[in-house]
């Protein structure tokens, strides 16, 4: 059975469309059907990250609004078949989805595909709750950070009563994803650590992404770091949050701070000290 996933926070810059299109790959890559949903409309940067700009022809809105069909705006990856995109508008705002649009144009992915991701634009406007709208389940984003952490707990708040699963009585299956996680900086008590985030949103922990270059690096070439560099840490993060999402049980572990040969030489002359 397919599974509508809104990926959200309420603050912008978490690393919210950059782990829609991970999330999407790393499913993609486990053998799952999955198309990668933009609701920012008016801003549009999904294709960006995904590397489709240059394919989109027709968009979310145009689907909603009957100006074309479902298989006419789907955009397939070229690098693994099972992964599409279904884009924003650039030049539309937001008032021209409509709940009923919306919910006609995911009852038909649900037909086509195992997951569909709906990469939430952030704040608590009409995108953002139309984008949790149908949702099954919702990755909530947050950074390890005191602003971050407070507009994700609001979310929290409204994915438990905006959502139509919420007006029917029903369980949404909630998960944090902590991004930009450094634990030299944590363990400095420069950001917030992943307990204390843990105790104060208190859903289950899908993953922890580190502060990586790497994840720059593959939004800049235009392609979800699980395909770009699958060797890397934020692409392994984000592989087994995939795994953890399709029921697999695999121990979340703090990333522990990197010393060098000086400090752990150092160290271990202490030790034995």
């Amino acid at each position: 059975m397919s599974k509508v996933m809104v990926v959200t926070s309420g603050k912008g810059g978490v690393g919210k469309t950059t782990s829609s299109a991970s999330l999407g790959a790393a499913l993609a890559q486990a053998g799952q059907t999955v198309v990668v949903v933009d609701f920012d409309v008016g801003l549009r940067n999904l294709d960006l990250v995904m590397g489709a700009e240059r394919r989109v022809v027709f968009d979310l809105v145009n689907v909603v609004q009957g100006d074309a069909k479902l298989p006419q705006a789907l955009i397939r990856d070229k690098r693994i078949e099972t992964l599409s995109l279904l884009p924003a508008s650039q030049t539309r705002d937001k008032d021209a989805l409509t709940e009923e649009g919306v919910g006609r144009v995911i009852d038909e992915l649900r037909e086509k595909f195992d997951w569909i991701i709906c990469d939430s634009p952030a704040g608590i406007e009409k995108g953002a709750t139309l984008a949790m709208r149908f949702a099954d389940l919702a990755v909530v984003v947050a950074n390890p950070e005191v602003s971050s952490v407070r507009d994700s707990d609001r979310i929290i708040g409204m994915l438990d009563s905006k959502t139509r699963r919420a007006e029917l009585g029903e369980k949404l299956e909630k998960h944090l994803l902590l991004t930009r996680y450094d634990p030299a900086r944590a363990a400095r008590g420069e950001m917030m650590k992943v307990e204390d985030v843990l105790e104060i949103l208190a859903i289950p922990l899908l993953g922890i992404v580190v502060e990586s270059p790497d994840v720059l690096t593959a939004s800049n070439l235009g392609c979800p770091i699980p395909l770009q560099n699958p060797g890397s840490a934020p692409a392994r993060a984000y592989a087994e949050a995939a795994r953890r999402l399709m029921g697999e049980t695999i121990a979340v572990t703090t990333p522990a701070e990197r010393r060098g040969f000086i400090s752990r030489l150092f160290g271990r002359k202490a030790a034995v000290a």
